[in-house]
C-alpha cells in the first residue's frame, strides 16, 4: 500500500499528516524542524511527499526534503486541492485537516512525478522574477510622471525612474552571467533566440520557468503552459473553448513574443493572418499563433537545431 505524506505550510510550521497510516503532527518550518521530519520519515518507506504552493514559505521544505535520499518530493496546485476536499466534502478547515486533505489528494489523483528544479534553475527563476518586478514598477513610475503637474513630484519620480533603470541594467548583467555559466543555458539560449519574434526576456523566462521543454510532446507542453484547450460540453449544447492554468508567467512572455512574431515571423504572420481571414477573433488567432510558437520552441530544444524559415 502506498504512504503519502500531506504538509501544510506556513511561514512557522509545518503540519504533516501521513496517510493510510492518519498520524498527524507538526515541525517547525526551519532547518531543525526540516532534519526532524526526514528522520521521522526515513524509516517508514515513504512513496511521496505533497505540499502545497504557498507563496515561497514551502521552498525550505522542498529544498530540505529533495535532498534527502529517497525522498519524492511533489508541489501541487492549492485550487486543485481545494476542489478535490469539496469534492469529498470536507468543509472544515484547520492546518492538520489540510495537510491529511493533501495526502489523500495525491493518492487519489496520482500526479505526475516531475523533476523538482535545481539551485541553478530556481536562482535563474528568481533573477527573471525580479527583472519582471523592476519592470512594472518603471511602467508604474512612468504613468505616475506623465499624470504629474508639481515640478517636485516630477523631479522625485525622475530620481527613482534613474534608480530603478540603473537596477535593470544591473539585473540583466547579473542574468548574463547566469546563462554564461552553464554551457546547456548559453546554447538553449541561443536556440530559442533564433526564431523571430523571441528575445532574450522571453528565452530567459522559458529556461527558467520551463524547464521541461524539449522533453515532452506539444500537447504536454502545451498543457503545462496553460495552453491547452478545454471545452464546456453537456449533450447537443457545445460552449466555447478556454485556456487556463498551467505557468501564468510562461504564458504571458509568450503572448509578448507572439504578437512581435506576428509581424516579423514570416511563418507565423502568416499562420495568424489566415485564421483571422477565416473570421477567428484576433485575441483567438494569437492565442493558437502563442501555442504553435511553443510548439516550434519546443521542437527546436528536442532536435537542437536553430530556426530556419519554411
Amino acid at each position: 500500500m502506498e504512504i503519502v505524506v500531506g504538509i501544510d505550510v506556513s511561514k512557522e510550521r509545518l503540519d504533516v499528516a501521513i496517510l493510510p497510516q492518519e498520524e498527524v503532527f507538526a515541525v517547525g518550518n526551519d532547518h531543525a524542524g526540516i532534519d526532524e521530519l526526514v528522520e521521522r520519515l526515513k524509516g517508514i518507506g515513504v512513496d511521496a511527499i505533497a505540499l502545497e504552493a504557498t507563496g515561497g514559505f514551502e521552498m525550505l521544505a522542498v529544498a530540505g526534503l529533495s535532498a534527502a535520499a529517497g525522498l519524492t518530493v511533489l508541489v501541487v496546485n492549492p485550487a486543485q486541492v481545494r476542489a478535490y476536499a469539496h469534492a469529498i466534502g470536507r468543509r472544515a478547515k484547520t492546518d492538520p485537516i489540510d495537510a491529511a486533505v493533501i495526502a489523500a489528494f495525491v493518492l487519489a489523483t496520482k500526479p505526475e512525478i516531475r523533476p523538482l528544479r535545481d539551485a541553478e534553475t530556481q536562482a535563474l527563476s528568481e533573477l527573471v522574477a525580479r527583472r519582471r518586478q523592476i519592470v512594472q514598477m518603471v511602467v508604474a513610475e512612468e504613468n505616475r510622471l506623465r499624470m504629474a503637474l508639481a515640478k517636485q513630484a516630477q523631479k522625485s519620480i525622475k530620481r527613482l525612474l534613474k534608480a530603478l533603470r540603473r537596477e535593470l541594467e544591473s539585473l540583466d548583467a547579473d542574468l548574463d552571467s547566469h546563462i554564461r555559466k552553464s554551457p546547456v543555458w548559453r546554447v538553449r539560449e541561443a536556440l530559442l533566440t533564433s526564431v523571430p519574434g523571441v528575445g532574450a526576456t522571453t528565452a530567459r523566462t522559458l529556461l527558467a520557468e520551463l524547464p521541461e521543454l524539449g522533453s515532452l510532446d506539444r500537447r504536454q507542453i502545451a498543457s503545462l503552459a496553460g495552453l491547452a484547450p478545454w471545452t464546456r460540453q453537456s449533450g447537443k449544447w457545445k460552449g466555447k473553448s478556454f485556456i487556463g492554468g498551467g505557468r501564468g508567467k510562461v504564458r504571458a512572455v509568450l503572448f509578448m513574443a507572439a504578437l512581435v512574431a506576428s509581424r516579423y515571423n514570416p511563418d507565423l504572420k502568416a499562420f495568424r493572418d489566415r485564421l483571422v481571414a477565416a473570421g477567428k477573433p484576433k485575441i483567438v488567432a494569437t492565442v493558437a499563433t502563442m501555442r504553435k510558437l511553443l510548439t516550434i520552441l519546443n521542437a527546436i530544444i528536442r532536435d537542437g537545431r536553430p530556426w530556419q524559415n519554411a
